[in-house]
């Protein structure tokens, strides 16, 4: 295959990159070119990461990782024009960072046991008068009520374990819930 540079009207050799090639024989940016560019933009793109994120090391980590793109890619230009492109890279790997770093909180905010302690005597005199309440609700139960509903929650039955123990089907046992549940509403709220 022969590629032809239309203003010159001359083949121009196609190159394919194989493991076996130099980086240097890829057209594009050499290391030359890549330490000027270096040098003259990462303080740049490093304060502009640092003014969004707050985060020096973290400013560094992204300067570093646009940087480390721009080799990878081996974009085609003069190197002097690739400033921009420096820094749509570094804001895009800012922007990911921020969203993953968003998702992990939430999710250990989530899932790790996050509990909120009784701080107050009011908020732990008003969880004792709640327990009291359900426990006095659960004694005006009906029996089969009541039976239900601790085989469901105390015992971690499912609606099925349950219909086979007490042995009625597993609708009876769904509606036995749901009474139950209405009613603990009822009368705590």
């Amino acid at each position: 295959m022969q590629w032809v540079n239309v203003s010159e009207n001359k083949p121009i050799k196609a190159v394919r990159i194989n493991k076996g090639n130099n980086i240097n024989s890829i057209p594009g940016v050499t290391r030359e070119d890549f330490k000027f560019l270096f040098d003259a933009n990462f303080e740049g793109l490093r304060n502009y990461l640092y003014y969004r994120s707050g985060n020096k090391e973290l400013a560094t980590d992204i300067a570093q990782e646009t940087f480390l793109r721009i080799w990878e890619k081996q974009p085609k230009g003069d190197p002097a024009k690739l400033k921009g492109l420096l820094f749509k890279i570094g804001h895009d790997i800012f922007i990911s960072e921020y969203r993953h770093s968003k998702t992990v909180a939430n999710f250990a905010f989530q899932y790790n046991g996050y509990q909120e302690e009784v701080s107050s005597p009011l908020a732990e005199l008003q969880l004792q008068e709640l327990e009291a309440k359900y426990q006095q609700a659960l004694q005006s139960m009906s029996d089969k009520l009541r039976v239900v509903f601790l085989m469901s929650r105390e015992e971690d039955l499912k609606n099925r374990e349950i219909a086979e123990r007490l042995g009625v089907s597993v609708k009876a046992v769904e509606k036995s819930m749901t009474k139950a549940l209405k009613f603990l509403k009822e009368t705590l709220l």
